[in-house]
């Protein structure tokens, strides 16, 4: 957000809801509004926005649709449910997914302008933030994904020549890697970003409806088929299709699916006539799909049609730098969503015992340590004790910072080189909350002297304020 008035786009099927929150809005603030989610979604993938207010349930695409979109495209705007009192769990889990807050309907005018402006002074210091981050040379962030390591850098590298080009992606990594953000990235990054994202957890879907629910089926294909029903694939004509955990589909399904890759056309079930289909797919998986061919439960045709383009998420454990940052971005979500004040973060501890699990479940593991952690802790900042009893009992990652951070810096280089020159640093600012200025102090060395090794290790001040 730089200099004028605050863009806002409102999104609501109910035109006076619409105007009421226009003329709230009139002093101070761009305001469009888009009558149904489908007209969202396009103004979104177009136009920059500072906040989005939106309802929950909308044609076209429903308010949890219009959140991911915004999300993945651009994700330092904030978005504002605005929901009825039988849908407050409906917001609540909007909050998780990554809203700033939530307005009840009806609401005062006063409260609605005042959320407003904490979200658009919240985008406005995260925009300064992103700034700053882009004039160090390093992201850390790439839409929702989260990371600075090399490792991300080089699949944000990846996953933004993805989104260029029009061909089939198939996204590989263990499960909590974040594969699903992987794919929405592409999507909203991409020329098809005015049109729908649609995922769908293959594992999920009876093995009896799979093709149903792919393809759609005609009237009276099957016992229970009273009407025609078009399937996810003409659901997402003109956009993307998501097929998450594509190695769980079951052999014939992979014979029609790869059908509808080569031909770009499918049948529904029971039907004699093909449709022809405009869909990118971005398919994903935890399973080796090569071992999968080799032992007869995936085709092989289908593993290189889908095998164009992919990319590889690392697993936590191969990352643990980013954990803090990681863990930062996880508290601020959820502080926000369980209306929590933690002001003091993670203690330095507590931050230690995080970087030192290895994490089996990987990012998703992670978020749901935090969430549960800011839910049980008591004061201004998380404990050891808040964790989960793995996670804290966890070995915390390098020697105690009572140890390490008090040595002078060439001694603790000496002690164990890279590792350890990272784990002091880490600990150096673990104690004096990020201050970089007393940090150098303790190591005897200019203060440009460690913001250089900071950036050499990947390590952020503000990730520890």
């Amino acid at each position: 957000m730089t200099g004028g008035p605050v863009r806002v786009l409102v999104a609501d099927d109910k035109e006076n809801m619409r105007k009421l929150l226009a003329k709230i809005l009139a002093d101070g603030y761009a305001v469009e509004e888009a009558e149904d989610g489908a007209r969202a979604l396009s103004l979104v993938a177009t136009r920059p926005y500072d906040v989005v207010v939106t309802d929950i349930r909308m044609p076209g695409a429903d308010g949890f649709e219009l959140l991911g979109a915004v999300k993945a495209r651009a994700p330092d705007t904030e978005v504002v449910m605005m929901t009825g009192y039988a849908t407050i769990a409906d917001a609540v889990r909007a909050m998780r997914m990554g809203a700033f807050d939530y307005l009840e309907k009806p609401f005062d005018p006063d409260a609605a302008l005042a959320v407003v402006a904490r979200a658009a002074e919240h985008k406005r210091l995260a925009d300064a933030a992103r700034r700053d981050d882009a004039s160090g040379g390093e992201p850390s962030s790439f839409h929702n994904l989260v990371g600075r390591s090399a490792r991300m850098r080089a699949v944000y590298g990846l996953l933004d020549k993805a989104a260029g080009l029009d061909i089939t992606v198939l996204l590989l990594g263990e499960t909590g890697t974040g594969k699903e953000l992987a794919a929405r990235a592409i999507h909203y990054h991409s020329a098809r970003r005015e049109r729908r994202f649609v995922p769908v957890n293959c594992g999920a879907l009876p093995a009896e409806l799979v093709e149903s629910e792919l393809f759609g089926h005609a009237r009276g294909a099957f016992t229970g088929a009273a009407a025609a029903k078009a399937g996810l694939f003409e659901e997402a004509q003109g956009g993307s299709l998501f097929l998450d955990e594509v190695g769980e589909l079951p052999l014939p399904a992979q014979v029609k699916l790869n059908r509808a890759l080569q031909e770009r056309e499918i049948r529904r079930v029971g039907d004699t006539q093909p449709l022809k289909v405009d869909v990118r797919v971005i398919a994903a998986t935890h399973r080796d799909l090569r071992e999968e061919v080799r032992a007869g439960r995936f085709r092989e045709d289908l593993f290189y049609r889908l095998h164009v383009f992919p990319v590889t998420l690392p697993p936590l454990r191969e990352r643990a730098e980013d954990v803090p940052l990681l863990a930062q971005h996880f508290l601020a979500k959820h502080a926000r969503a369980l209306r929590r004040e933690l002001a003091g973060g993670f203690d330095p501890e507590a931050l230690r015992r995080l970087a030192g699990y290895p994490w089996p479940g990987n990012v998703r593991e992670l978020e749901n340590a935090v969430e549960r952690a800011v839910a049980v802790s008591s004061g201004d900042r998380v404990r050891v004790a808040d964790l989960p009893a793995e996670v804290a009992g966890a070995a915390p990652a390098g020697p105690e910072p009572a140890d390490l951070a008090k040595l002078p810096y060439k001694e603790a280089v000496a002690e164990a080189r890279d590792r350890t020159s990272r784990e002091y640093l880490v600990a150096l600012l673990a104690e004096f909350g990020g201050n970089v200025t007393r940090a150098a102090e303790r190591a005897g060395m200019e203060r440009e002297s460690l913001h250089r090794l900071l950036r050499r290790y990947g390590l952020r001040s503000d990730d520890f304020k």
